[in-house]
């Protein structure tokens, strides 16, 4: 293999790499067993034709794409690593010569990490933020405890009122016509809670145990189906049972069931407490975020746009990822929010950009600053590491190589730099 590495605008690079014509020929070959069973030659049993009976019917161009798929991700590889390039993005990857009994060539064009000239970065002003915890935020924490802990009672001697659960059944119609999806049996539906579209709820109301309600409503012009978009609809709805939340007594009692204090006030120190210092970390966070961004816009650099591309590519990954844990597809998501995949991507492009600019900036303080993680603290985040998968900490340390070791030293090099620099901050 060979390779030229010609240096293109803004932080571009294309890589020109040549397979000899030897190595394209066994790739060839290995094509050519690989396929050679799927391929019916009249006067041969499936499977049998020889190689140059089938080029010579479908021509040698029948073995090309298979052939170059085996060579170029090896070959690429080992020329990204021959370039010794900080490559950035994956490769656009372009077939110059692609030939029988001649050398295979391609190119592949990447971005490399581009180059920061940091300006100020020490002594960064910003504005201290006070914490405080209000009585209405304590008694919220706890509201919210008392509704985990509160009991259904059924009633049977009243109407329908607001905050009460109904047990519906229900069934939709648009212009006298039923509708897909629009039926359910025993529907538990909390009045007040605006669960259902337009004024479904408010309609219950004052209505009693076994009564039928013809409930009218008309869907959103935005709704996620089409078909009943802005349409008005009729429910025959059937009241079938009303419970009410029966909420715990706040007193020295709830305190002792919910938590391990002993009185009512010594649990509303402890919730203060806890909401004291999950301010204090997004106070930190913000303030971190605020120093990222001036120093970002203190420093220049030219971010490729490949660069751009690869990140928001691996974050629409992971977004898809985590639809997929809480059992949704991106089509799904795309129909409730009304996105489609271009608006999709183009929402992510930013917060890449912005990741790419954070990233850089602290790796800039690391090396202007001489930054490093140390071997303890390396072992001390494989421990942590380690706990999270439930494993021993030394047999973790032997699944992870040697290049990985030193990402995750420079990870912890990088928070060391954004401690460094809100250490050297001003506070307003």
């Amino acid at each position: 293999m060979s390779l030229q590495v010609e240096k293109l605008e803004k932080n571009m690079v294309r890589l020109t790499i040549e397979a000899s014509a030897e190595e394209f020929e066994n790739a060839l070959q290995n094509s050519y067993l690989k396929n050679k069973g799927k391929i019916n030659i009249q006067g041969f049993r499936k499977g049998k034709a020889p190689r140059a009976v089938i080029e010579k019917m479908y021509g040698p161009e029948i073995f090309y794409e298979d052939a170059a798929n085996e060579i170029i991700p090896e070959a690429y590889e080992k020329a990204a690593e021959e370039s010794k390039l900080e490559i950035v993005s994956r490769p656009d990857i372009d077939v110059v010569q692609i030939e029988k009994g001649k050398a295979f060539i391609f190119t592949a064009e990447v971005a490399v990490k581009p180059e920061v000239t940091l300006g100020d970065y020490k002594g960064i002003e910003v504005e201290k933020k006070e914490i405080t915890v209000t009585e209405e935020e304590i008694e919220e924490r706890i509201n919210r405890e008392r509704e985990q802990n509160s009991r259904l009672i059924t009633v049977d001697d009243r109407a329908v009122q607001d905050g009460d659960i109904a047990i519906i059944d229900f069934e939709g119609f648009v212009d006298g016509v039923a509708f897909e999806g629009g039926k359910e049996e025993d529907y538990s539906l909390t009045i007040g809670s605006r669960s259902f579209i337009d004024n479904f709820e408010e309609q219950l109301i004052g209505k009693s145990i076994g009564e039928e309600v013809g409930v009218n409503v008309t869907f959103p012009e935005e709704y996620h189906v089409a078909d009943l978009a802005g349409k008005p609809a009729l429910f025959k709805v059937k009241i079938k049972e009303v419970k009410v939340k029966e909420l715990p007594e706040l007193n020295d009692d709830f305190a002792q069931d919910v938590s391990e204090f002993d009185t009512l006030e010594e649990y509303k120190e402890s919730i203060k407490k806890s909401i004291e210092e999950s301010k204090e970390k997004d106070a930190k966070r913000a303030m971190e975020d605020e120093i990222i961004e001036k120093i970002i816009e203190n420093a220049s650099m030219e971010i490729p746009e490949a660069m751009v591309n690869t990140q928001v590519s691996q974050m629409a990954d992971d977004f898809v990822q985590r639809l997929q844990y809480q059992g949704l597809s991106l089509e799904q998501y795309f129909q409730f929010t009304g996105m489609d995949s271009k608006k999709f991507i183009d929402s992510l492009k930013p917060q890449a950009m912005k990741r790419i600019q954070t990233r850089l900036v602290l790796e800039a303080i690391v090396k202007a600053e001489n930054i490093e993680a140390t071997d303890e603290d390396l072992d001390k985040e494989i421990n942590e590491m380690a706990k999270t998968y439930q494993m021993e900490a030394d047999k973790m340390k032997e699944l992870i190589a040697d290049r990985e070791k030193e990402q995750i030293k420079l990870d912890i090099a990088v928070q060391k730099a954004v401690d460094f620099v809100v250490e050297h901050a001003k506070e307003k």
